[in-house]
């Protein structure tokens, strides 16, 4: 069985993180934490091949593997740096 690997993007969007995979249309959903988002985006990438596979469509394959990752600062650390400026 081959592993597929997709590149998925979450964003915040208000108080919940919002989900997707550029590689396959429509596939998106959300969550109240980026953990929540990520295991939700899992289930939906399952259902979203599953239903392609039923339809007899081909499965896009995600040959860029990558992470984006977005690292949040606290405040204190914000105005130490904005000191040196």
């Amino acid at each position: 069985m081959k592993i597929l690997s997709y590149r998925t993007i979450i964003q915040r969007d208000g108080k919940r993180y919002h989900g997707f995979v550029p590689m396959l249309p429509g596939c998106h959903t959300d969550g109240k934490t980026i953990e929540e988002t990520r295991k939700n985006l899992k289930e939906v990438i399952k259902l979203w091949i599953e239903t392609s596979e039923s339809m007899g469509w081909k499965i896009p394959v995600d040959e860029s593997v990558e992470s984006i990752e977005s690292v949040e600062l606290d405040n204190d650390l914000d105005k130490n740096l904005l000191s040196y400026a």
